[in-house]
C-alpha cells in the first residue's frame, strides 16, 4: 500500500488530539492560506520546504505525499504539513511549520505528536525519519524531546532523526 491508502483509510478520530486537528488539504482556501497567509520568519523560512515544494510533489508522486492544514480545536488554520514516503521507502516522514501568530503555544510539538500517531496508526511496520538543517537546533530539541533519535545518517546536508513504534 501507498502512504496515501495507509492515511486515507485511518478513522477521522485519529487525526486530532486536545490541542490540534490535521486535516487534508482539499480546498483552494487552504491552499491559499498555506502558501501566502501563513508566517514565518525569515530565518524559519530558511528551514522548512516551502509549501509551493510540498504541493508540487503531491501533484507529482499523488501515492507518497499528502498535504494537509493543521487548525487548532477552534478549527481556525495555524500552520501547513505534508506527510511524504521518504526517497527510499524505507520510512514515511512529514514537514510542518506553524503559523508565527501560533508559535510558542504548543501546537508544534502537539502537531509532531499527533503526526506520529497518524503515521504509527496508519501503518506500524514503517519506521518514521524526518531531516532537519544543521543549525535547527529547536526542531532537533523538539524531535528528541518526543521519542527521535538522531542518526549518524545525512540526508545531502541535513540531520537524519529516527522514530520506531514500539
Amino acid at each position: 500500500m501507498s502512504l496515501r491508502s495507509d492515511l486515507e483509510v485511518l478513522d477521522i478520530k485519529y487525526w486530532k488530539n486536545d490541542l490540534v486537528n490535521i486535516k487534508p488539504m482539499e480546498t483552494v482556501e487552504e491552499l491559499i492560506y498555506a502558501a501566502y497567509e501563513c508566517k514565518l520568519t525569515e530565518e524559519q523560512k530558511e528551514m522548512v520546504n516551502p509549501v509551493w515544494f510540498s504541493v508540487g510533489r503531491a501533484y507529482l508522486f499523488k501515492d507518497n505525499n499528502y498535504p494537509c492544514i493543521i487548525y487548532n480545536n477552534n478549527n481556525k488554520p495555524i500552520g501547513f504539513l505534508n506527510f511524504y514516503t521518504w526517497m527510499d521507502g524505507s520510512a514515511y516522514s512529514w514537514s510542518y511549520f506553524i503559523d508565527l501568530e501560533y508559535q510558542g503555544k504548543g501546537y508544534g510539538k502537539a502537531s509532531a505528536k499527533l503526526a506520529i500517531d497518524i503515521l504509527t496508526k496508519s501503518n506500524p511496520n514503517k519506521i518514521i525519519k524526518l531531516a532537519t538543517e544543521q543549525n535547527n537546533t529547536k526542531a532537533h530539541k523538539l524531535y528528541e524531546s518526543i521519542g527521535f533519535k538522531k542518526t549518524s545518517v545525512l540526508d545531502g546536508d541535513d540531520l537524519v532523526f529516527e522514530y520506531k513504534n514500539n
